[in-house]
């Protein structure tokens, strides 16, 4: 299959196993879910009654003072452990790598189906203005955009900064969150090929 560019009438030759993937919905589902779950921290802990010190003594008489315990570090008093304490924990979900690149793949053929995948022969800025970089983004259809790279220079990294809607990232910085929710992908001739090779 061929795919238009954006910028010059010469078409571009590509896979159509990497670009004319079937959708697979449960399989991008199944991969945006794991690589959000991958990105979360894990580290939230609380303490048990076992975590404390302090002694387990009885501290008071069987009779008449209400609760009938011997134990301060007890869940029921003020200052004691938690009942059901969380504990540190991975969020790690089982992806292997087919599973991966297929769901990139399927993501990257219904962007060429919907027409938000952009191909231009080259994407930069003459100096690190954010005037000048959304400029180019209104001209290629505005809203949230993914700009993928390999030959982007300093300039084009510092204005996209201040656009709270826009990142740039070149071929090993591709994921499936963040091509899911852009409105369009612009990817440069040269990555097109990277990324055909890559997916291949």
């Amino acid at each position: 299959m061929e795919l238009n560019t954006f910028d010059s009438k010469k078409p571009v030759a590509v896979s159509d196993d990497v670009f004319g993937r079937e959708y697979k919905e449960d399989l991008i589902h199944q991969v945006v879910n794991a690589f959000r779950a991958a990105g979360r921290a894990g580290t939230k802990a609380q303490k048990s009654r076992s975590d404390l010190s302090g002694t387990t003594k009885k501290f008071k008489k069987q009779k008449g003072g209400g609760a009938r315990h011997g134990d301060y570090r007890a869940p029921i008093f003020v200052g004691g452990g938690r009942a059901f304490a969380a504990r540190p924990r991975s969020f790690e979900q089982k992806i292997n790598r087919k599973m991966y690149r297929g769901a990139i793949a399927s993501i990257l053929s219904e962007l060429v189906r919907s027409g938000r995948l952009k191909v231009v022969e080259s994407f930069d800025v003459d100096a690190p203005k954010t005037q000048q970089l959304n400029a180019k983004i209104e001209a290629i259809g505005g809203g949230k955009t993914l700009i993928v790279t390999e030959s982007g220079s300093q300039n084009l990294f510092l204005a996209a900064q201040n656009l709270p809607y826009v990142g740039v990232v070149d071929v090993a910085g591709i994921n499936p969150v963040d091509l899911v929710y852009a409105d369009n992908v612009v990817m440069t001739v040269d990555t097109v090929k990277k990324v055909e090779e890559w997916l291949a």
